[in-house]
């Protein structure tokens, strides 16, 4: 008796399961070499050179700047306009006050007509206790017909200006509105370029943090260098000026440009520069204007109104102020602009050097005009 076997199980055994097989397994292997592929096609971008961060970030924060100033423009707007609205609601307030008072008037009047009802003079005469009595109270009425004349006049001059002035304050809560919402926006160009700056620097290593500050030492260098060169061109100009004479100062003092009439500074100029000096270690930030703090054209605006003088609040309508001069006929308290947009802003202060407001995370310090590409200087006398 033959012994039952189970059969063997065969898998995929058919000619056709055995092509399904390899097709799956070729497939399998094809997607594995693409992803390979993929990966090797799409390499990691080469690290930036220090060069290139550096240049980065400054260009970050030129583009703060003009954000900057963009934000101070747009506050000095909105704080314009919300004081134009404050005026215009109290002046508003105040007609609405006298309408009241004029339509109580009013009141009066009809109280008094419907009260007399109408009656005409005769009727009047007959029920007066005495003529006299009808006579001063025909003089009376007289009076007050006149009187309310006058109340319509008002009240309706009155309505008129209320409508004019509800019509003005809303086309200046328009322009607050307006102004409020570039305020919003260059606030947050400002925020977002300073944060970019921030993050490409947090990606430095200890190295290259030390290599960016050797190459910011030698920018800074080869500024001083230049201003020193100028300082003594402009000492060697004075000394031909008096007569062969010795000009006595030094580099870093505060003779510059051409020197002032008579080698003396105006008074304001030295208020305005006795000012920036004492604010030497305070912090940039955007949008200051004192006293702990500055941005540069906060910085210049409050030396110069420390001098008595008002100036504009962005770098665009201070340069507009006063007289320009040459680089070469600078003197001290003088403002120098830099950039073709004009977005920075320092005070001269003699032998090529300025104060100024650098730039977030930097001090205000003294530093050489050409520093950075002067775009042009002005004198306010």
């Amino acid at each position: 008796m033959a012994s039952h076997r189970k059969p063997r199980t065969s898998v995929l055994t058919s000619p056709g399961g055995r092509r399904t097989a390899a097709g799956l397994t070729s497939a399998a292997l094809a997607s594995v070499t693409l992803l390979s592929q993929s990966a090797d096609a799409a390499p990691r971008a080469p690290r930036p050179t220090i060069e290139e961060v550096k240049q980065k970030v400054d260009g970050l924060y030129r583009q703060a700047e003009v954000a900057t100033q963009k934000y101070n423009a747009a506050k000095e707007r909105a704080d314009h306009q919300r004081t134009t609205v404050d005026g215009l609601l109290d002046a508003a307030a105040e007609r609405a006050q006298k309408m009241n008072d004029t339509r109580r008037e009013l009141g009066t009047f009809a109280s008094a007509q419907y009260r007399t009802g109408g009656m005409n003079p005769t009727a009047q005469l007959m029920l007066a206790k005495d003529p006299q009595q009808f006579f001063d109270r025909s003089h009376l009425m007289e009076r007050l017909t006149s009187r309310q004349q006058q109340a319509v006049s008002d009240y309706e001059e009155q309505a008129a200006a209320a409508a004019r002035q509800r019509a003005e304050a809303g086309r200046s809560l328009e322009r607050l509105q307006s102004s409020q919402a570039s305020l919003k926006a260059s606030k947050q160009s400002v925020q977002q370029k300073l944060a970019e700056a921030r993050q490409l620097l947090s990606r430095l290593t200890v190295q290259e943090k030390a290599r960016l500050a050797e190459l910011e030492r030698q920018k800074e260098a080869a500024a001083k260098r230049k201003a020193d060169e100028e300082a003594r061109r402009q000492q060697e100009r004075q000394r031909q000026q008096d007569g062969g004479g010795t000009a006595g100062g030094d580099t870093g003092g505060s003779t510059g440009g051409g020197g002032t009439t008579g080698g003396t500074q105006s008074t304001k100029a030295e208020k305005a520069l006795a000012f920036a000096r004492a604010q030497i270690g305070k912090p940039y930030v955007w949008g200051a204007t004192g006293p702990s703090s500055y941005d540069c054209s906060g910085l210049t605006q409050a030396a110069w109104k420390a001098a008595g003088v008002d100036l504009p609040r962005t770098t665009w309508d201070q340069v507009k102020v006063g007289q320009r001069v040459a680089t070469s006929d600078l003197h001290p308290g003088d403002l120098v602009f830099f950039f073709d947009d004009i977005s920075h802003v320092g005070m001269y202060i003699g032998g090529g050097k300025m104060i100024h407001a650098p730039h977030p995370g930097a001090n205000v310090r003294e530093e050489s005009i050409y520093y950075m590409p002067i775009y042009g200087s002005v004198r306010l006398g």
